[in-house]
């Protein structure tokens, strides 16, 4: 597929669950898009059927290993100025990506974010999160001065909050899951990926 001005190259990271079918859905939903997309297994091969079994994987693989494992997969395609986009867990993994790259295109957060050290500086990096509101694993205080924090390093933020949804409201599969809301955030979401 040739490229045109308004596709991107998308590394898209799985939540704490692993990859589950709600990732592949939404691959090939930013696929029909247009966008070429990356979906790497940082689990290999492993989900979760809950999300306390989902932590348990994430710390016997451990966040080193999930971070070298995200960087490893993203590499070979972080010349042509990536999107890094991730669901919860994989959300602060491609914000760590992201920040550390100084060809990123764009960071898409569904439902997490990462800390961010108060040296680290972008450039105008356009950034979007989608979150549930309240959500326990992203309360205000926190999603507050994280939007600072994002703001002081240069990203460009934008926040879009969920009233009544679940933490992973995108995955139908999910108890968290909330039709009108997912919808509502692919459809701003595609908007964002094809104004990078």
């Amino acid at each position: 597929m040739t490229a045109v001005a308004d596709t991107s190259t998308i590394v898209l990271f799985h939540s704490a669950y692993g990859l589950r079918p709600a990732v592949q859905e939404a691959a090939d939903r930013l696929r029909a898009a247009g966008h070429e997309v990356v979906v790497p297994d940082l689990y290999e091969g492993q989900t979760a059927e809950t999300v306390e079994d989902g932590m348990v994987i994430k710390e016997r693989i451990g966040r080193d290993e999930l971070l070298k494992r995200a960087i490893t997969a993203a590499a070979p395609y972080s010349d042509r100025g990536l999107v890094y986009a991730g669901f919860s867990l994989g959300g602060a993994l491609a914000q760590n990506l992201a920040v550390a790259d100084d060809k990123a295109r764009g960071l898409l957060l569904l439902h997490g974010t990462s800390d961010i050290a108060d040296d680290t500086t972008v450039d105008e990096l356009p950034v979007q999160l989608h979150v549930a509101d309240p959500d326990p694993f992203e309360p205000h205080d926190w999603l507050n001065a994280w939007y600072l924090r994002m703001r002081r390093a240069g990203a460009d933020v934008e926040v879009f909050r969920y009233a009544g949804a679940g933490h992973i409201f995108t995955d139908p599969e999910l108890p968290d899951y909330d039709k009108e809301a997912a919808e509502a955030t692919w459809r701003v979401t595609l908007g964002f990926l094809a104004g990078l």
